[in-house]
Order: C-alpha cells, then structure tokens, then sequence
C-alpha cells in the first residue's frame, strides 16, 4: 500500500455512495489531505468535494522522507497540481493538535518547503506564491464553511476580521515570515488586541489558558529565539 492508500479508500467509499444517492452539489471534503496524490486529487474535483491539508510536513516532513523517501516527499501534498486543478481548497495549522494557532509556520512552509528543522522537501514546481498561499488560510479556507462571499477579503460586504501585522508579508525576507505577529487584531469590528504603538487601543485580555502555560513567564517561542 502507498501512503496515499487510505485516502483512495475513502474516495472508492465516496464514489460508491454517489452512484447510488448522487452527491447533487453537496459541498463536502477530504480533511487531512497531506498525503493525497494527484489523481486523486481529481476524483474529489470531479465530484464536487475540496481538500483541507494542514502543515503537518512541517514537523513529519524528516520521518515522511525516512519512511517512503525522498522523492516521494517531493510532492506530498503535491501542492501546485493541488491548486492548478481548480478545487477548493483550505491550508492551516490544524490548531494545538500538530502545531500551533499561529498561521505564519503555515504560510512559510507554503512558499519555502521546509521541514522544521530547516529540511528542503520540495523544488521551485510544487510551491506557492505568496498570494496563492494567503489565498488558501482565507477565501479558500472560507469555502469549507460556506462563508467565502463574507471572509477572507478587506471589502465591502465582508466581516470585519482583520489583522495589522508587524511586517509586511510580500516584502519580508522568507526566512522572517515565521516572526511575523499582529499589533492589533479586530474581530466583528471590535478591538481584540493591541500592541507595541497600538497598546493604548489594547482591551483587558483574558488570562492564558492552561494556566500552566510557560508562556506568560517566557513569553513566545520566536520572541526568545
């Protein structure tokens, strides 16, 4: 079986299930799609489904190459027949459970291809440009909840969920995307926080939670780099 394996089972179970109560539209996905393989990739195109892939690679990426080698690593996920394909798709950080809520780990993996600790998976051809790579934490994310004519873009008609970052993510060298942070985050339209020039906006925060959390006694990982 290839790593791919599980994946092709559940489209088989997938197809099997249109085929007897067609899908008509219903928007569905594959969660977790990090080792997907193009041609799959077209079966959930072709049925109407998006894919979801976290950033797993980041942290398994060394062990994947171990396990299967380092050409197969060269394209899991395959990532630009991903978005050259047209389906909808999503990237994030899948929270506490692989990684951490901050999205720029993400962001710089999309555009760079390294492992944490500092490994090249992939070649120039299956990565994303910067703006492909916002696209999919914003729009293309939006899509899995039905929301992508109300989030993921600074508009009109939009919700008021934005961010003012500490660098500019199109002009910050690659190897500085990870230490960007936000100095004022605005959710609904209501300042969530604020800091460093923007501190005076800031509203009283909630306390961190686990209260065992290291963090409020040795602050953020990349801030004591």
């Amino acid at each position: 079986a290839t790593y791919d394996e599980s994946i092709r089972r559940i489209m088989d179970v997938v197809e099997e299930v249109d085929a007897a109560v067609p899908l008509n539209g219903l928007r569905w996905s594959i969660e977790h799609g990090e080792t997907i393989e193009a041609d799959t990739v077209h079966r959930i195109h072709a049925l109407g489904g998006g894919l979801a892939i976290q950033n797993r690679m980041v942290f398994l990426g060394d062990d994947f190459v171990e396990r299967y080698g380092r050409a197969a690593a060269e394209f899991t996920p395959p990532l630009r027949e991903i978005m050259d394909s047209g389906i909808p798709v999503g990237i994030g950080t899948d929270a506490t459970r692989g990684s951490t809520f901050n999205p720029w780990v993400s962001l710089h993996y999309l555009v760079i291809g390294e492992t944490a600790s500092g490994r090249r998976l992939y070649g120039d051809e299956n990565l994303l440009a910067r703006e492909e790579a916002l696209y999919v934490h914003t729009i293309g994310s939006a899509w899995f909840s039905g929301e992508e004519d109300v989030k993921g873009r600074i508009s009109e008609g939009q919700f008021a969920d934005f961010a003012v970052l500490s660098r500019d993510f199109f002009d910050v060298p690659d190897t500085e995307i990870p230490s960007i942070e936000s100095l004022l985050t605005v959710v609904d339209g209501e300042i969530v926080y604020a800091a460093e020039e923007f501190d005076g906006y800031s509203p009283e925060l909630p306390p961190i939670l686990p209260d065992w959390s290291p963090i409020p006694y040795y602050g953020s990982n990349y801030k004591n780099e």
